[in-house]
């Protein structure tokens, strides 16, 4: 079955994060993906003058036909936490339906995860993205192993399309970098 068959009209990804953790950087790299295969992308980030390590939203939609709403994404198909300290403080999984998808960048199994979130919505997933990063970046800065395990999970990109972003975005040094933390990310990503 060919990708986009699996789309439906419009996916609406909504991420969670703190100001400087590349929230709205993985949801523009994610839209970009899709671009390359010819989807129809919408990707903005939601934050006012907070100062860096403020709770910040990002939204990336993308669908096989134009988008023709323009606003937040309130009820998203799948959630992405890059901070699992927001899951604390946050709520994460409003708006999200039974059927969605959460994503929480931990290395807890997803189900002391739902415990954290207290909440029976949607399936749980969990990435130790932070680790990843830390291991072949050096820098604790996980939103591209995000990025592949939302990839993972959704089907919504291919490797190869992200991987054309990734060396349009960072020079080659850090594209291939990044692009080892996604595909590492793609393989270590874990449901309920």
């Amino acid at each position: 079955m060919e990708r986009t068959e699996k789309l439906k009209k419009i996916m609406e990804v909504r991420w969670h994060g703190r100001g400087g953790q590349g929230a709205w950087t993985a949801s523009e790299l994610l839209a970009r993906a899709a671009i390359h295969e010819g989807k129809y992308i919408q990707s903005f980030p939601e934050f006012g003058p907070e100062r860096m390590g403020a709770p910040v939203t990002a939204f990336t939609r993308i669908s096989t036909e134009p988008i023709k709403i323009h606003c937040a994404v309130y009820n998203p198909d799948l959630v992405a936490v890059i901070d699992p300290t927001l899951l604390k403080t946050v709520p994460v999984t409003e708006g999200l339906n039974e059927e969605g998808t959460i994503i929480v960048n931990s290395k807890d199994a997803p189900t002391e995860i739902r415990k954290m979130l207290n909440s029976n919505k949607g399936k749980v997933w969990a990435v130790p993205a932070t680790e990843i990063a830390i291991k072949i970046l050096g820098m604790p800065i996980g939103n591209t192993a995000m990025l592949g395990a939302v990839a993972r999970i959704t089907g919504i990109v291919n490797l190869e399309s992200i991987e054309k972003v990734i060396k349009e975005r960072f020079r080659k040094d850090l594209a291939e970098k990044n692009f080892a933390v996604i595909k590492e990310a793609y393989e270590e990503v874990k449901s309920e």
